[in-house]
């Protein structure tokens, strides 16, 4: 006679609990400044990519990648990719370290903080799964600092630029698989989030008055990503194809203007901010679970987007497009030498900035390791990515950074009984 253990559903709603207790905590330290570039003064800051860190040290790719290993929140339609028996969990931080220099000289800065937190499930055997989360939408840190004089009576004075604040997103998503070879996918985002940035203008001669200029912008809005995925494997072959769908959505958002030299100039705008339409595509081929070779494209419509009460052309915003290319590879997945199952990779990012202040693309380069665990697929991941932004011609400012992200993707059967 065959008896099950009654306490194991027990066990994974204690579990459930504490990871829902683990998520509540990582919305207070992500909210904290993840970034120091003077890059993120203009619009929504520095925008930020939601795949895993595994994927990160591909190059950023995502949106073709379908990986049991792996939870992909760029990329809804692969959820279902996981195994019918296991609940996923993938969290990650990093430390970033950069160096600025313009005409003035360089700087040195370095932060570092939570990157994501993401949770995986099965709904119905392999044809319907969640995952859930806590991702960073776009960041804003920087102290900026400089000395200038004028030729008339006003003399020397200095010029401060201030600004903090991020835009967080948690997300539920669900994934279908409508057949051996296709699945859909949707995400729903909640974004939250503060952004304040300070000018101040001081004279040195202490008669004239200083003038000071807050800006704060505060959004709380929904919205929605569609994705689909096409896959066929074939002996040892795999090929992955995928798209992803953003419609062009208002934020829920309010916009305040400080002025303290006169003191009465308080000009607050509600609306007038939306996030822009996007789209992305990208294909992987898989060699024998141990090659994987995969590209991204992604395009978003910032210009055509209001911002401000205007379009963002108005506001110096441009359309940006990001492309992606990467590489993983591990010599035997079931080998009896653990370093014939690390896990390698590579990759290269190059991306246009969506400021048409700042001419040059983005573009990093990283490369990564996974160290598996011996458990049933928990795996120690971690990324060394280099990044170029700016150009010192015409007086601009160039950035030069190193960013290292240390993760885990923990593997773990849930949905079973166990039998004595």
């Amino acid at each position: 006679m065959t008896i099950y253990r009654h306490n194991d559903m027990t066990k994974n709603y204690s579990k459930i609990f504490l990871l829902a207790a683990t998520l509540l905590v990582s919305m207070n330290v992500l909210a904290q400044n993840m970034t120091s570039s003077p890059f993120s003064r203009y619009a929504y800051g520095d925008l930020n990519e939601n795949v895993p860190n595994a994927y990160r040290a591909m190059g950023g790719v995502g949106f073709g990648m379908r990986n049991n290993r792996a939870i992909c929140a760029a990329q809804p339609a692969s959820y279902t990719a996981c195994d019918s028996l296991t609940f996923m969990m993938d969290i990650a931080a990093n430390v970033n370290w950069s160096r600025y220099q313009d005409a003035t000289g360089m700087r040195n800065k370095a932060n570092g903080n939570l990157e994501y937190l993401m949770l995986q499930f099965p709904l119905w055997k392999r044809w319907i799964a969640m995952s859930v989360g806590l991702l960073p939408f776009s960041s804003v840190g920087y102290d900026i600092n400089e000395r200038d004089s004028t030729t008339d009576l006003r003399g020397v004075y200095d010029k401060k630029y201030y600004g903090t604040g991020n835009i967080s997103q948690v997300y539920g998503g669900l994934s279908f698989n409508i057949c051996n070879w296709v699945a859909l996918g949707l995400n729903v985002y909640y974004m939250w989030g503060d952004l304040d940035r300070m000018r101040t203008l001081t004279f040195v001669d202490a008669n004239k008055n200083p003038t000071i200029q807050d800006e704060s912008m505060t959004i709380s809005t929904v919205r929605l990503r569609y994705g689909a995925q096409f896959f066929h494997t074939w002996g040892k072959h795999t090929i992955n194809a995928g798209g992803v769908f953003e419609n062009k959505r208002s934020l829920n958002s309010e916009y305040i203007v400080i002025e303290t030299q006169t003191e009465d100039s308080i000009p607050i705008y509600k609306g007038g901010f939306e996030a822009p339409m996007m789209f992305g595509v990208g294909a992987a081929y898989v060699w024998d679970n141990r090659l994987t070779i995969a590209f991204d494209f992604e395009r978003e419509f910032m210009a055509n987007a209001q911002y401000n009460g205007g379009l963002g052309s108005m506001y110096n915003l441009r359309d940006r497009n990001r492309y992606a290319i990467g590489v993983e590879y591990r010599h035997n997945p079931m080998g009896r030498n653990y370093a014939e199952r690390m896990i390698w990779r590579a990759g290269l990012n190059v991306q246009d900035e969506y400021l048409t202040t700042i001419e040059a693309r983005r573009i990093t380069a990283s490369v990564g390791v996974g160290f598996p665990l011996y458990t049933i697929g928990t795996v120690i991941n971690m990324t060394l990515e280099y990044g170029h932004r700016g150009t010192l011609a015409n007086g601009g400012l160039e950035d030069n950074s190193l960013r290292f992200t240390i993760g885990a993707s923990i593997v773990e059967n849930w949905f079973f009984k166990r039998k004595l």
